[in-house]
């Protein structure tokens, strides 16, 4: 491998790299040529004002981030080729995010920091005591695509659409520990302890219906989890529960 190749897999320092990073699901490697459909194009040369031969970065979720340059910027989309890479492919730990859709604005805050924080993968859940009936799932997967562009991560988590709490729990994969965010336990000290696949239920507002948290505590697989002495809203919650996991189990360590 030659000296420029071993330099261009390294990671490359925030000074350097382009202002601009986009999301694309193409392939990305040295010389691949790109093909830029029409928001984006519209995005490059109206919103930030970029030119052909302007250098962006560039990732899918599979093959790190690339420098790349501009070729063309049209109205009806544009061109551009990959360069080298500025940084390898990090993907998070194995956590899933349950939550209980709020408010619109509160569900993209959960949806946006969740993708900062590290989580591999999104589902809304229906409970007794959710106020949302729908979600708008592209609405959301759109904000998870634009955390991951603005905060520097190489991953994009899945949002699913919205099931059922009792039909997820009663299709729950094998091995995966579920740690559930019980606001009767404020004050206690159970905390995550256990590594390997993992995911994290948060409540709607008012939280669980007595006949859910009692399901949910007979379930083999699931664990208290307490947030601290105060009774936090469910977007706070779920914040803090993803905080509390990572600096114990997840890449945080």
């Amino acid at each position: 491998m030659s000296e420029g190749h071993r330099r261009s897999a390294e990671p490359e320092s925030p000074a350097r790299r382009p202002r601009v990073r986009l999301f694309l699901e193409q392939p990305l490697g040295e010389g691949q040529p790109l093909s830029l459909p029409a928001p984006a194009a519209h995005y490059l040369g109206s919103v930030m004002r970029l030119q052909p031969g302007a250098e962006i970065a560039v990732f899918n979720g599979r093959d790190g981030e690339w420098r790349v340059r501009l070729e063309e910027l049209g109205k009806r989309g544009g061109a551009a080729q990959s360069l080298t890479r500025t940084a390898p492919q990090r993907d998070p730990p194995d956590l899933w995010l349950l939550f209980a859709p709020l408010k619109k604005a509160r569900t993209d805050f959960i949806v946006e920091k969740a993708t900062e924080l590290g989580v591999a993968r999104l589902l809304p859940v229906q409970t007794d005591f959710t106020n949302a009936e729908r979600v708008r799932r592209d609405r959301l997967q759109a904000h998870a695509v634009e955390a991951a562009e603005q905060c520097g991560a190489t991953h994009v988590p899945q949002v699913e659409d919205l099931r059922p709490l009792a039909a997820m729990l009663a299709d729950w994969p094998e091995g995966r520990h579920l740690w559930w965010a019980d606001e009767t336990r404020a004050g206690a000290a159970a905390r995550p302890d256990l590594g390997g696949p993992a995911a994290i239920l948060i409540g709607p507002e008012g939280g669980f219906a007595p006949d859910e948290r009692a399901r949910i505590a007979g379930l083999p697989f699931a664990r208290p989890m307490a947030l601290g002495p105060r009774i936090l809203r469910a977007e706070t919650a779920a914040l803090a529960a993803i905080t509390l996991w990572q600096a114990t189990q997840g890449d945080w360590r």
